[in-house]
Protein backbone atom coordinates (compact mmCIF):
# COMPACT_ATOMS: atom_id res chain seq x y z
CA UNK A 1 0.00 0.00 0.00
CA UNK A 2 1.19 3.56 -0.56
CA UNK A 3 0.78 6.82 1.21
CA UNK A 4 -1.07 9.63 -0.50
CA UNK A 5 2.17 11.27 -1.55
CA UNK A 6 3.93 8.12 -2.69
CA UNK A 7 1.37 6.03 -4.51
CA UNK A 8 -0.21 6.48 -7.91
CA UNK A 9 -2.39 4.08 -9.84
CA UNK A 10 0.67 1.99 -10.77
CA UNK A 11 1.63 1.52 -7.12
CA UNK A 12 1.01 -2.23 -7.10
CA UNK A 13 2.01 -3.02 -10.66
CA UNK A 14 3.95 -6.26 -10.61
CA UNK A 15 2.51 -7.88 -7.47
CA UNK A 16 -0.53 -9.54 -8.87
CA UNK A 17 1.30 -11.20 -11.70
CA UNK A 18 2.84 -13.63 -9.20
CA UNK A 19 -0.46 -15.20 -8.18
CA UNK A 20 -0.70 -18.93 -8.74
CA UNK A 21 -4.13 -20.56 -8.84
CA UNK A 22 -4.87 -23.83 -7.08
CA UNK A 23 -7.32 -25.95 -9.00
CA UNK A 24 -9.59 -28.73 -7.73
CA UNK A 25 -10.26 -31.10 -10.59
CA UNK A 26 -13.69 -32.08 -9.35
CA UNK A 27 -16.95 -30.14 -9.33
CA UNK A 28 -15.53 -27.51 -6.98
CA UNK A 29 -12.91 -24.88 -7.78
CA UNK A 30 -11.07 -22.77 -5.25
CA UNK A 31 -7.79 -20.89 -4.90
CA UNK A 32 -5.03 -21.34 -2.37
CA UNK A 33 -1.75 -19.51 -2.63
CA UNK A 34 1.26 -21.19 -1.08
CA UNK A 35 4.96 -21.89 -1.64
CA UNK A 36 7.08 -24.99 -1.22
CA UNK A 37 8.17 -25.73 2.35
CA UNK A 38 8.97 -29.19 3.72
CA UNK A 39 7.39 -31.86 1.52
CA UNK A 40 9.69 -34.70 0.47
CA UNK A 41 10.07 -34.76 -3.30
CA UNK A 42 9.00 -38.38 -3.67
CA UNK A 43 7.35 -41.07 -1.61
CA UNK A 44 6.96 -44.84 -1.74
CA UNK A 45 3.55 -45.67 -3.21
CA UNK A 46 1.11 -46.96 -0.61
CA UNK A 47 -2.38 -48.35 -0.67
CA UNK A 48 -3.54 -45.19 1.06
CA UNK A 49 -1.91 -42.04 2.34
CA UNK A 50 -2.72 -39.45 4.99
CA UNK A 51 -2.00 -35.80 4.24
CA UNK A 52 -1.23 -33.75 7.35
CA UNK A 53 -1.98 -30.06 6.77
CA UNK A 54 -0.41 -27.22 8.74
CA UNK A 55 -3.87 -26.32 10.03
CA UNK A 56 -4.01 -29.59 11.99
CA UNK A 57 -6.45 -31.19 9.57
CA UNK A 58 -5.79 -34.51 7.87
CA UNK A 59 -7.06 -36.01 4.65
CA UNK A 60 -6.86 -39.60 3.44
CA UNK A 61 -6.09 -39.87 -0.27
CA UNK A 62 -5.27 -42.61 -2.75
CA UNK A 63 -1.82 -41.25 -3.49
CA UNK A 64 0.16 -38.12 -4.25
CA UNK A 65 2.78 -37.03 -6.70
CA UNK A 66 5.05 -34.02 -6.95
CA UNK A 67 4.75 -31.97 -10.13
CA UNK A 68 7.39 -29.24 -10.08
CA UNK A 69 6.50 -26.91 -7.20
CA UNK A 70 3.03 -28.42 -6.92
CA UNK A 71 1.64 -31.49 -5.19
CA UNK A 72 -1.15 -33.50 -6.81
CA UNK A 73 -3.42 -35.36 -4.36
CA UNK A 74 -5.41 -38.18 -5.94
CA UNK A 75 -8.86 -38.39 -4.31
CA UNK A 76 -10.80 -41.59 -3.86
CA UNK A 77 -13.67 -40.38 -6.00
CA UNK A 78 -11.37 -40.10 -8.97
CA UNK A 79 -10.67 -36.35 -8.75
CA UNK A 80 -7.44 -34.58 -7.94
CA UNK A 81 -6.37 -31.56 -5.93
CA UNK A 82 -3.42 -29.60 -7.30
CA UNK A 83 -1.68 -27.29 -4.86
CA UNK A 84 1.69 -25.96 -3.83
CA UNK A 85 3.09 -27.35 -0.65
CA UNK A 86 3.36 -24.82 2.20
CA UNK A 87 0.03 -25.93 3.65
CA UNK A 88 1.18 -29.57 3.83
CA UNK A 89 3.26 -30.53 6.84
CA UNK A 90 3.90 -34.13 5.78
CA UNK A 91 2.41 -37.16 4.03
CA UNK A 92 2.48 -40.64 5.51
CA UNK A 93 0.99 -44.08 4.85
CA UNK A 94 -2.58 -44.75 5.95
CA UNK A 95 -2.87 -48.25 7.39
CA UNK A 96 -6.65 -48.19 7.55
CA UNK A 97 -8.35 -49.98 4.62
CA UNK A 98 -10.76 -47.84 2.60
CA UNK A 99 -13.13 -49.61 0.23
CA UNK A 100 -13.27 -47.48 -2.90
CA UNK A 101 -17.07 -47.32 -3.43
CA UNK A 102 -17.74 -46.20 0.14
CA UNK A 103 -15.03 -43.54 0.28
CA UNK A 104 -16.35 -41.79 -2.79
CA UNK A 105 -19.33 -40.89 -0.60
CA UNK A 106 -17.42 -40.29 2.64
CA UNK A 107 -15.27 -37.45 1.28
CA UNK A 108 -17.52 -34.38 1.05
CA UNK A 109 -16.15 -31.35 -0.75
CA UNK A 110 -16.59 -29.22 2.40
CA UNK A 111 -13.96 -31.34 4.18
CA UNK A 112 -11.50 -30.78 1.33
CA UNK A 113 -12.10 -27.04 1.33
CA UNK A 114 -11.71 -26.78 5.10
CA UNK A 115 -8.51 -28.80 5.06
CA UNK A 116 -7.00 -26.59 2.38
CA UNK A 117 -7.14 -23.53 4.62
CA UNK A 118 -5.16 -20.42 3.76
CA UNK A 119 -1.66 -19.92 5.15
CA UNK A 120 -1.35 -17.76 8.27
CA UNK A 121 -5.04 -18.37 8.96
CA UNK A 122 -4.65 -18.19 12.74
CA UNK A 123 -2.80 -14.87 12.54
CA UNK A 124 -5.34 -13.41 10.12
CA UNK A 125 -8.27 -14.53 12.26
CA UNK A 126 -6.75 -13.12 15.44
CA UNK A 127 -5.93 -9.64 14.15
CA UNK A 128 -9.09 -9.38 12.06
CA UNK A 129 -11.13 -10.11 15.20
CA UNK A 130 -9.12 -7.64 17.28
CA UNK A 131 -9.68 -4.85 14.73
CA UNK A 132 -13.25 -5.90 13.87
CA UNK A 133 -12.45 -6.20 10.17
CA UNK A 134 -14.16 -8.99 8.17
CA UNK A 135 -11.73 -11.88 7.94
CA UNK A 136 -12.84 -12.75 4.40
CA UNK A 137 -11.99 -9.24 3.30
CA UNK A 138 -8.51 -9.47 4.83
CA UNK A 139 -7.87 -12.82 3.18
CA UNK A 140 -9.00 -11.44 -0.17
CA UNK A 141 -6.67 -8.45 0.17
CA UNK A 142 -3.71 -10.70 0.97
CA UNK A 143 -4.55 -13.03 -1.89
CA UNK A 144 -4.64 -10.22 -4.43
CA UNK A 145 -1.75 -8.25 -2.95
CA UNK A 146 0.86 -10.98 -2.52
CA UNK A 147 -0.64 -14.42 -3.19
CA UNK A 148 0.29 -15.21 0.45
CA UNK A 149 4.00 -14.76 -0.27
CA UNK A 150 5.53 -13.33 2.89
CA UNK A 151 8.68 -12.18 1.05
CA UNK A 152 6.85 -10.47 -1.80
CA UNK A 153 8.15 -7.05 -2.85
CA UNK A 154 6.74 -4.83 -5.58
CA UNK A 155 8.78 -2.63 -7.93
CA UNK A 156 7.48 0.36 -5.95
CA UNK A 157 8.79 -1.05 -2.67
CA UNK A 158 5.61 -2.50 -1.14
CA UNK A 159 6.57 -5.36 1.16
CA UNK A 160 5.24 -8.63 2.50
CA UNK A 161 1.85 -10.28 2.65
CA UNK A 162 -0.23 -7.09 2.74
CA UNK A 163 2.31 -5.09 0.71
CA UNK A 164 3.16 -2.40 3.22
CA UNK A 165 4.89 0.69 1.89
CA UNK A 166 7.86 1.88 4.00
CA UNK A 167 5.92 4.90 5.29
CA UNK A 168 3.00 2.71 6.33
CA UNK A 169 5.34 0.28 8.07
CA UNK A 170 6.85 3.18 10.01
CA UNK A 171 3.40 4.54 10.87
CA UNK A 172 2.49 1.27 12.59
CA UNK A 173 5.97 0.70 14.07
CA UNK A 174 6.70 -2.41 12.03
CA UNK A 175 10.32 -3.39 12.59
CA UNK A 176 10.31 -6.21 10.03
CA UNK A 177 7.72 -5.81 7.23
CA UNK A 178 8.43 -9.37 6.09
CA UNK A 179 7.43 -10.88 9.43
CA UNK A 180 3.97 -12.34 8.72
CA UNK A 181 2.40 -11.41 12.06
CA UNK A 182 3.74 -7.83 12.06
CA UNK A 183 2.82 -7.31 8.43
CA UNK A 184 -0.72 -8.65 8.79
CA UNK A 185 -1.37 -6.69 11.97
CA UNK A 186 -0.25 -3.41 10.41
CA UNK A 187 -2.06 -4.10 7.15
CA UNK A 188 -5.33 -4.81 8.96
CA UNK A 189 -4.96 -1.69 11.08
CA UNK A 190 -4.42 0.42 7.98
CA UNK A 191 -7.36 -1.21 6.22
CA UNK A 192 -9.53 -0.54 9.26
CA UNK A 193 -8.52 3.14 9.26
CA UNK A 194 -9.72 3.39 5.66
CA UNK A 195 -12.94 1.48 6.36
CA UNK A 196 -13.75 3.88 9.20
CA UNK A 197 -13.80 6.78 6.73
CA UNK A 198 -14.89 5.20 3.46
CA UNK A 199 -17.31 2.59 2.09
CA UNK A 200 -15.71 -0.80 1.46
CA UNK A 201 -15.11 -0.36 -2.28
CA UNK A 202 -13.57 3.08 -1.82
CA UNK A 203 -11.45 1.86 1.11
CA UNK A 204 -10.03 -0.86 -1.14
CA UNK A 205 -9.39 1.67 -3.88
CA UNK A 206 -7.56 3.85 -1.36
CA UNK A 207 -5.51 0.84 -0.19
CA UNK A 208 -4.39 0.34 -3.79
CA UNK A 209 -4.15 3.83 -5.30
CA UNK A 210 -3.96 6.06 -2.25
CA UNK A 211 -6.64 7.98 -0.40
CA UNK A 212 -5.76 11.20 -2.22
CA UNK A 213 -6.67 9.62 -5.56
CA UNK A 214 -10.05 8.51 -4.21
CA UNK A 215 -10.72 12.03 -2.94
CA UNK A 216 -9.57 13.62 -6.18
CA UNK A 217 -11.95 11.55 -8.30
CA UNK A 218 -14.66 11.43 -5.63
CA UNK A 219 -14.88 7.68 -6.08
CA UNK A 220 -12.85 4.76 -7.42
CA UNK A 221 -10.11 6.25 -9.61
CA UNK A 222 -10.46 5.46 -13.34
CA UNK A 223 -7.29 3.41 -13.33
CA UNK A 224 -7.73 -0.08 -14.87
CA UNK A 225 -5.44 -1.62 -12.24
CA UNK A 226 -7.38 -0.12 -9.34
CA UNK A 227 -10.79 -0.98 -10.76
CA UNK A 228 -9.68 -4.57 -11.38
CA UNK A 229 -8.12 -4.70 -7.89
CA UNK A 230 -11.35 -3.63 -6.18
CA UNK A 231 -13.47 -5.96 -8.30
CA UNK A 232 -11.28 -8.99 -7.60
CA UNK A 233 -11.22 -8.45 -3.85
CA UNK A 234 -14.97 -7.87 -3.64
CA UNK A 235 -15.61 -11.13 -5.54
CA UNK A 236 -13.23 -13.12 -3.35
CA UNK A 237 -14.61 -11.67 -0.11
CA UNK A 238 -18.16 -12.56 -1.16
CA UNK A 239 -17.41 -16.27 -1.48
Amino acid sequence: MMTNAQRGHKGHEGHTGNNRPVTVRTSVSFVAFVSFASLVASAVPARAEIVFFNTGRTLSVKSHRVDGDSVVLALRNGGEIVCESLIIARIGPDEVPYPEPELAVELPVAVVQEAMAVPYGDIINRFAAEQDVPVKLVRAVIEVESAYKSRARSPKGAMGLMQLMPATARRYAVADPYDPASNIEAGIKHLKSLLQRLPVALALAAYNAGEAAVQRFNGIPPYPETRDYVSRIMRLAAR
